[in-house]
């Protein structure tokens, strides 16, 4: 896809806070409650049985060169009896224009049993992989065909990527904490086309509040804190009609917590406005969709963002499930 100016691209760059100086680097997901592997490596096993999850974004519909996201994980437990390790592949595209980043994680997780009943988990992870960043100069329609700053034909980069997690949960409740992008990468050239991968934090909890025998309340909330951009905040609840439908909104937005004099006050205003439906096909098939329309910078030129997520569980049949996956 083309676009008609580098000043039209710029734009929509400072915009997604993919600049050097306030990036947030990490892909973005409104339904990551439903993947936590995605945001935590220490997720690996979690439903014990192998899961294989999909997940694609189109994000700010209607504007030329916007970004689109997929992925694909798998990962289950190695053994059905103790359960103690858990792995878990990911693939993740993130397309914005010119730009095509591309990572594949391999993730493994140490699970610690807590009780006798097995119902509580706490679980250590670590994710090794690799991230090829790609920028296609071809597709910027600059004004100057001698534009220094415009990269000629397609330029590629690739670089070593870890992450590091923790994942406690029981059957009614998870808290979570994770790193990503934790190698630092030394003597890089700080005038270099791509993007400087930034360290970033995770922190996710969530619930299960049983409200009638049909019907549960199932809040959420992740803060992503990278110490250079506005830390990202998301809260989000869905309505868990007899384990099978599932409806829900969410809010997300900038907040300030900690003290960063050097950053725009606009960026702190970005904000967005999440509608959530999925449905439990069977016991092992999800398939949801979501709707986010940004509420400050951007209505006038977009028409919101769109995400599908489909989850299927294969492997062992069980007589009874002693702790259900909500999560």
């Amino acid at each position: 896809m083309r676009i008609r100016s580098v000043r039209k691209y710029t734009l929509l760059l400072m915009l997604f806070g993919f600049t050097k100086s306030f990036a947030q680097q990490t892909l973005q997901y409104s339904q990551y409650m439903f993947n936590g592997l995605a945001v935590n490596p220490a997720y690996a096993g979690y439903k014990e049985d192998w899961t294989l999850n999909l997940a694609s974004r189109l994000q700010w519909a209607g504007v030329d060169g916007a970004p689109k996201t997929n992925s694909l994980s798998i990962d289950g437990v190695t053994n059905d009896d103790t359960k103690n390790v858990g792995l878990g592949f990911l693939v993740n595209n993130d397309r914005l224009g010119p730009e095509n980043n591309s990572s594949v994680y391999i993730n493994y997780a140490y699970r610690l049993r807590l009780n006798e009943e097995d119902s509580q988990r706490l679980c250590f992870g670590i994710a090794a992989g690799a991230i090829q960043y790609s920028i296609d100069g071809s597709l910027f329609n600059p004004a100057s065909t001698t534009d220094p700053s415009i990269p000629t034909g397609i330029q590629n980069k690739f670089l070593p990527d870890f992450r590091a997690g923790i994942y406690y949960y029981t059957p009614l409740m998870y808290i979570g904490v994770s790193a990503l992008n934790l190698l630092p990468q030394v003597g890089s050239d700080p005038n270099s086309i791509f993007i400087m991968p930034v360290r970033t934090y995770y922190a996710t909890g969530g619930l299960i509040l049983p409200l009638t025998p049909e019907i549960s309340l199932k809040p959420s909330v992740m803060f992503k804190e990278d110490l250079k951009g506005p830390t990202n905040m998301d809260v989000a609840s869905y309505l868990v009609f007899n384990k099978v439908l599932w409806v829900g909104a969410a809010y997300s937005s900038g907040v300030l917590l900690l003290n960063k004099t050097d950053l725009p006050v606009v960026l702190n205003r970005t904000a967005a406005l999440t509608a959530s439906v999925a449905v439990n096909v069977t016991p092992r098939c999800r398939i949801g969709y979501s709707y986010d329309f940004v509420t400050t910078e951007l209505p006038g030129y977009q028409s919101g963002s769109h995400e599908l997520s489909f989850s299927l569980s294969f492997g062992r049949s069980r007589e009874r499930v002693l702790s259900p996956r909500f999560f």
